[in-house]
């Protein structure tokens, strides 16, 4: 009776022992966080497609936003104060890791934590920015998905006056405080400018005035165009100055296609959304236990030409039917 005894102790002790290694694996892995900021307005649509895009694709990989991962959102407009104040509100929620829209954005989130890894999207030249030591081994806590090379600036500048001859005079607006990389595209854009026969003028602008006043006075003269680089502040008043370009009959060309689809004449460049779905699987990679200073930055793979047949008719421009042949889409 006493071995009895003795064999059934053992054995609930066995059992005892087990429990709390069996209700430990049954237990869900914890909620993951990721903050994401944007340097959109909230309700822009531009926005919104990017989200959903981030999202799709993270669903795809197995991330559940409200399931096992909460995305923070948080949307800058164009607005450096606001920026400061949502990096630090980001940081503080001790996120697994931080997605940032823009070089201005990666930048200030950089000085706020140099341990959560951060995903950038939208960068132009982040070796030169210090936000990596170089693109292959980035070293420290960000990685990412750069933008374009500063000769996309003379192919914007070539495409214009091929759809508009008559350009003898090209302004190019920007922000230096959330654009300053487009010093690089200015130089590629002058020599360009040199062997067609036009004159490239850079003008720095701020916010909605600056923009206003800038077009209304160089539309002055006439045989003028605009050329936009990308850069938080003119995206944020995309619309404006769309409409003050159709106003003036000033030739514009942008960078990414949600201009011409709000009217703008022709856009050349990659499709941002696209970079979301890529960054989403940089996020899954470091929820899975990935550093960013071991995954390379990686650049656009697929250009597309975008025309706005509409707005070159309003504007009195015959496309080239060479061109037309060439656009990946024609909006008319």
């Amino acid at each position: 009776m006493l071995d009895v005894r003795r064999r059934h102790f053992i054995t609930l002790l066995g059992g005892a022992a087990a429990w709390p290694l069996a209700a430990s694996a049954q237990q869900p892995e914890r909620m993951r966080r990721v903050g994401v900021l944007l340097g959109y307005a909230e309700g822009d649509r531009e926005a919104q497609r990017r989200i959903v895009a981030f999202q799709q694709s993270l669903l795809g990989l197995g991330w559940t936003d409200g399931g096992n991962v909460h995305v923070d959102y948080r949307f800058v407009a164009g607005d450096l104060n606001r920026l400061r104040t949502y990096a630090a509100e980001i940081v503080s929620l001790a996120p697994d890791a931080i997605v940032a829209e823009s070089t201005p954005v990666a930048s200030v989130v950089q000085t706020e934590t140099h341990s959560i890894p951060i995903v950038f999207v939208l960068i132009a030249d982040p070796v030169a920015q210090g936000l990596v030591q170089s693109l292959a081994q980035p070293g420290g806590n960000m990685t990412g998905f750069a933008g374009t090379e500063p000769a996309m600036g003379g192919k914007l500048l070539e495409l214009l006056k091929e759809i508009a001859p008559s350009v003898k005079r090209v302004a190019i607006l920007f922000n230096p405080e959330t654009a300053p990389y487009v010093a690089k595209y200015l130089s590629v854009i002058n020599a360009v400018s040199a062997s067609i026969a036009v004159d490239a003028i850079a003008i720095a602008i701020k916010d909605a005035t600056d923009i206003e006043h800038a077009i209304e006075s160089f539309a002055l003269e006439s045989n003028g165009g605009l050329l936009f680089p990308g850069d938080i502040t003119t995206i944020v008043h995309s619309e404006l100055i769309v409409a003050l370009g159709t106003k003036h009959r000033l030739p514009a060309i942008y960078t990414y296609s949600f201009w011409t689809a709000r009217g703008g004449l022709m856009s050349y460049g990659f499709d941002p959304v696209d970079l979301y779905r890529r960054a989403a699987s940089y996020v899954d990679r470091i929820l899975r236990g990935e550093k960013p200073a071991d995954l390379p930055v990686q650049f656009p793979t697929t250009f597309e030409l975008v025309i706005n047949l509409k707005t070159a008719k309003a504007l009195g421009l015959d496309v080239p039917p060479t061109l037309l042949a060439r656009a990946d889409e024609v909006i008319e």
